[in-house]
């Protein structure tokens, strides 16, 4: 399971493990706010015995401050390993030259893939994006190269680049050259929404393991059916609405046990999820109005118990009123 800012807490974590993920990560984490022990740090890396393996990622620019974070972090935490994103589009954090930004520095890539690896016990890993603008395969496998020689003991490769954001193809044959080019691992990553998805980058890249993003949101049973898809060929049946609901009040129970989000922020965070497993169904308009307009957990799985299939065709969703 990536890691994705703002997402994968511990009941994400807990719900992906539950169908499947073999290994799990905190969210991203800024090495700037671990160093300044940023009161948010103790919710990102809230765990629990059996939420193990577990993996994180760090972003920054500077290599003696990401070096401090990471011993922060570790003495949080039990972490398998560490991964510096050089991956994240975003343009916060593209400004403040870390993130993707270092595509476009691959001498402060190395130094700080080299001042982590060399003073840290556990495995230092690596986030890449395909390229920054569209510049060639001789630049990626360059960066790639520096990140083994650095001391990365795995790269993990979104195949596309920081221009194209999360929109348009992933370029399979970047990650295969990249396969092909090290010694270390490559894991795949982009476009791994289902079972087949995940196959094709298994297929066309040659690549050591997969990452699965986005396509675990309100979907955590995508674990299982990817590993039965490549063990047996079989694709699973789309869960029935039940299994839907089941899945997302135990999802949102978590959430209401674990997460140390303030009471204020917890409700629209929980209405987030919510959309994520509903999405798709029919009246799904008329299901996002209802969670817009909840104000509280018991609110919210008031409303998850009152939506029925009406025909096979249509839902049956309760309305919430407010003063």
């Amino acid at each position: 399971m990536a890691p994705l800012s703002g997402v994968t807490d511990l009941a994400f974590r807990l719900m992906s493990r539950e169908f499947g993920a073999k290994l799990c990560f905190f969210g991203m984490l800024d090495s700037n706010a671990l160093t300044h022990s940023h009161p948010g740090t103790k919710r990102l890396v809230k765990t629990i015995k059996k939420d193990s393996p577990v993996a994180a990622q760090l972003v920054g620019s500077d290599p003696s401050v990401m070096l401090d974070a990471a011993q922060k972090l570790m003495s949080l935490a039990d972490i398998q390993f560490l991964d510096v994103n050089s991956a994240c589009p975003a343009k916060k954090v593209i400004k403040k030259k870390a993130g993707a930004y270092l595509l476009k520095d691959p001498v402060r890539l190395g130094k700080i893939l080299k001042k982590l690896s060399s003073n840290l016990s556990i495995p230092v890993t690596v986030k890449l994006r395909t390229a920054f603008n569209g510049i060639g395969l001789k630049d990626t496998l360059k960066l790639a190269r520096i990140s083994q020689d650095s001391g990365a003991s795995t790269v993990f490769l979104h195949g596309r680049t920081v221009s194209q954001g999360y929109a348009g193809d992933v370029d399979y044959a970047s990650i295969k050259a990249v396969k092909d080019a090290l010694k270390i691992p490559v894991f795949g990553s982009g476009n791994i929404f289902d079972p087949v998805l995940a196959k094709k980058m298994f297929d066309e890249t040659g690549c050591d393991g997969i990452l699965v993003a986005r396509g675990a949101l309100g979907n955590p049973w995508i674990f299982r059916d990817i590993e039965r898809y490549l063990k047996n060929g079989n694709i699973a049946k789309k869960p029935a609405l039940s299994v839907k609901k089941k899945a997302l009040k135990k999802h949102l129970f978590l959430i209401d046990k674990y997460s140390l989000i303030s009471p204020s922020h917890k409700a629209g965070f929980m209405g987030k999820v919510a959309m994520w497993y509903l999405k798709g169904l029919p009246d799904a308009s008329r299901i996002r109005d209802g969670i817009c307009r909840i104000k509280s957990y018991k609110e919210l799985n008031g409303l998850i118990d009152g939506i029925r299939l009406r025909d096979g065709r249509h839902l049956s969703v309760p309305v919430i009123f407010h003063r």
